[in-house]
């Protein structure tokens, strides 16, 4: 494939298209990652934008030549349609971490963290192994294709220079926000469940029984008892994770059209 060939009216536009490839490349699921380095993120970014090019060249319509602030505010804008999208991604890694950190408190393995390398923070040990988990199925149901082909759909859709924050975005992102709790709630419901029964019964033999020293019994059971059932929702996990990644095409076209 040979280079596409830069006139000196093509470098802004190239530059745009660019600026919206980067966005999204430095904010979707995996890519994401602060172990993923940054020459390949660049590297990936400028690869894409040269295939989808010549492409999506002819869709953009060449502005006047206008001021410089109006063009760095129309660069902001580009940048903000692939942030946006990546965000929006985010919250739904942030609800399966959320999930993991509340199963991870019913287990009492709070005291036990662990470094998590993309936000240098500690993180709970179950949170940690259902995001790899979870990052496998988004590789493993192709969700990263669907980001990559909504970058050629947004210019469909969304041609440059035309992004606003509507009122039905923001209603958008805000429901995504209150989904991202849902989600999060319906992944750790059944340990839920499972811990509220140990705990009730570990009461009752604390009342029943005073002679068992509930503290040094009760924390290995509830370990032993949440590693135990956690095998046993991980097919309710997987298939609500593949669910939930599979219906981001219709998510990221919701968007773009509420650009």
């Amino acid at each position: 494939m040979s280079l596409p060939f830069l006139s000196a009216e093509q470098v802004e536009i190239f530059i745009i298209v660019l600026l919206r490839v980067v966005a999204i490349v430095v904010t979707i699921p995996v890519f994401s990652d602060t172990s993923v380095p940054i020459r390949f993120k660049a590297s990936l970014s400028i690869i894409i934008t040269l295939i989808i090019f010549p492409v999506v060249l002819p869709k953009i319509v060449q502005p006047a030549n206008d001021h410089l602030l109006i063009s760095i505010y129309r660069m902001a804008g580009e940048a903000m349609i692939g942030l946006t999208i990546g965000f929006v991604a985010r919250m739904i890694i942030v609800a399966i971490r959320m999930a993991g950190d509340v199963i991870g408190f019913q287990m009492g393995l709070s005291i036990a963290n662990v470094i998590d390398p993309m936000t240098s923070e500690q993180v709970s040990i179950i949170s940690e192994l259902q995001y790899l988990i979870a990052l496998l199925i988004f590789l493993t149901v192709d969700a990263h294709h669907i980001f990559f082909s909504a970058i050629i759909q947004s210019y469909t859709i969304l041609n440059p220079w035309t992004f606003h924050f509507s009122g039905q975005l923001m209603q958008f992102i805000f429901d995504m926000s209150k989904e991202m709790f849902v989600i999060a709630v319906k992944l750790a419901a059944p340990l839920m469940a499972v811990m509220l029964l140990t705990n009730v019964g570990l009461g009752i033999v604390a009342r029943t029984v005073p002679q068992i020293n509930v503290f040094i019994v009760g924390m290995p059971l509830q370990i032993a008892v949440g590693l135990i059932f956690l095998g046993l929702a991980a097919p309710l996990f997987i298939r609500l994770t593949q669910t939930i990644f599979s219906n981001f095409e219709t998510m990221l076209l919701t968007i773009l059209q509420l650009m």
